[in-house]
């Protein structure tokens, strides 16, 4: 089973985004056989309460199974915590928090209670390093990337809370997975969009390096080529199990016990 856990749904605010209806990410999937989609609302990373997108992204989810929803949850608003209980109640497989995008400190007491009770909840908590290379954006895209120290300490800050880190290059993984305990490093997934394939094979020497388990599929669609994701596995040099748990395997064990 292909699980692709980085897609978007809606309009982009800084440039025109083809691609990000529902039915365009849908013939995407049927094209190159992704089974299950894990989807966050685009629009919403930048409304001041990106929760209000949840409804919606519920309600594609009933309509379409394949798109599972990741809602998003803003922990300075004085209601996330029953996002929580919605995302539970929905069977969410993650929800997803960008600090950065909401003018938060990534490392400040919002977060740690965030991820405090995501850990209680047995919910992983998914957040992007960025969704657009700095060469390329808007003057108006301010956001600052996720840096590594805040996922060192946010991973720190419960036991059992799981993270997928989407959006993150070699460098980004390396700081972190080296920089944590072997129990930290276990808890965290990355997603492969913004990893490089061959010929420089930085996808190859990560999983070399620290192990298949902790990488999943993900594409980053539509602000990314889709087809980039697959192309990489399709040339790096994967094992059959390795590529079972990249597709999906490790994905389904995100949303299950975790690492």
């Amino acid at each position: 089973m292909r699980t692709d856990v980085n897609v978007f749904l809606g309009s982009y605010p800084f440039r025109r985004v083809p691609g990000t209806s529902v039915a365009a990410v849908l013939e995407a999937m049927e094209r190159l056989k992704i089974d299950q989609a894990w989807v966050s609302h685009l629009p919403s990373l930048f409304w001041k309460d990106p929760a209000q997108g949840n409804e919606w992204l519920f309600e594609i989810g009933e309509m379409e199974p394949r798109l599972r929803p990741v809602p998003a949850v803003q922990p300075e608003m004085v209601h996330w915590e029953e996002i929580l209980s919605d995302a539970l109640e929905n069977k969410a497989p993650a929800v997803r928090c960008d600090p950065t995008f909401y003018g938060i400190d990534p490392v400040g007491s919002l977060m740690r209670n965030l991820v405090v009770a995501c850990g209680e909840m047995n919910l992983p908590l998914a957040m992007a390093v960025r969704l657009e290379d700095l060469r390329q954006r808007h003057p108006h895209d301010v956001a600052p990337d996720l840096p590594p120290s805040a996922v060192r300490a946010l991973v720190r800050a419960h036991p059992a809370t799981r993270f997928l880190i989407t959006h993150a290059d070699r460098g980004f993984i390396e700081e972190v997975h080296f920089g944590s305990t072997p129990e930290e490093a276990a808890r965290l997934t990355w997603d492969i969009c913004w990893i490089w394939g061959p010929p420089e094979d930085h996808l190859a020497t990560l999983i070399g390096t620290m192990g298949a388990e902790r990488f999943a599929f993900g594409t980053g669609m539509p602000l990314r080529i889709p087809d980039n994701a697959l192309a990489k596995l399709d040339l790096t040099e994967l094992t059959q199990e390795q590529r079972r748990m990249i597709e999906g395997g490790n994905a389904e064990r995100l949303t299950s016990q975790g690492g």
